[in-house]
């Protein structure tokens, strides 16, 4: 009696946690680190286990344009950072030597002014993707990103994928929701087949997964209503394109922000 007891008691407990992970509340149960593999990009690793990329980058101390390399252990939630954080040794300050003194000279041999300074040497430009989408508020107006009846809402409460999913013919185009940069395009991440990742702003990213081909690269810069990809069945039993919108690496629901139809 008291084994079942305890093991009843165990269950809930799992569930309890499992309800935590999926619900408002951001209670963290991913792994301390994970070790970077080819093809991963940094907006790749966050949509996984649905981080805001901005907060990852914030935690390895990785700065625009957010690179990334193969073999690179990440650290994948706040508690674990923050212990890493406070075992580091304290840095010892440098001790600054006392300057020189300097011989007094007499005005005869005082050397002469220089007639003009030596110019400073200019620093190299460095060009980086991240100007290429603006920090602001959320697209002012979205577009539906491919022909089709909606055959799976979004839900909260299910496992999973955060989206819909549009039923489709293979091929047929599947365009860029709103104006942004492709962060991501490649098939590294399980169950979506082939996929591209947009970045519209800081704050909002969108998904368009089991594409047949990808007519776009990372790094490529995309305006609202180009096509990217050619819908298909790659991930998935039936052609259909499943779409995601994530705000601060949030999923939310698409169809509050598509127009009516």
């Amino acid at each position: 009696m008291r084994r079942a007891v305890r093991i009843a008691v165990f269950m809930f407990t799992l569930l309890l946690l499992a309800g935590c992970s999926t619900g408002g509340s951001r209670t963290f149960l991913y792994p301390d680190h994970y070790t970077v593999r080819r093809g991963d990009t940094l907006y790749s690793i966050a949509w996984r286990f649905k981080l805001d990329h901005k907060e990852l980058a914030q935690w390895n101390h990785i700065g625009p344009p957010y690179t990334i390399y193969p073999g690179q252990r990440l650290v994948m939630n706040p508690m674990q950072a923050q212990a890493e954080r406070s075992s580091r040794p304290a840095a010892t300050p440098t001790p600054i030597p006392a300057p020189a003194s300097t011989p007094r000279t007499s005005p005869a041999t005082k050397p002469p002014t220089q007639a003009a300074s030596t110019p400073s040497p200019t620093k190299p430009t460095v060009t980086t993707t991240t100007g290429k989408v603006a920090a602001a508020a959320p697209p002012s107006r979205w577009l539906w990103p491919t022909d089709g009846e909606v055959i799976r809402k979004f839900s909260q409460d299910t496992a999973g994928k955060k989206g819909i999913a549009i039923g489709g013919r293979k091929g047929q185009p599947v365009v860029a929701a709103a104006g942004g940069e492709v962060v991501y395009s490649g098939s590294g991440l399980l169950g979506y087949g082939q996929l591209i990742i947009i970045n519209h702003n800081k704050n909002y990213l969108s998904a368009y997964a089991h594409n047949s081909s990808l007519l776009v690269k990372e790094g490529d810069v995309v305006e609202a209503g180009q096509q990217i990809a050619k819908l298909g069945d790659t991930g998935t039993d039936r052609a259909m394109l499943h779409f995601e919108i994530r705000h601060n690496g949030r999923p939310v629901d698409p169809l509050k922000h598509l127009p009516a139809r």
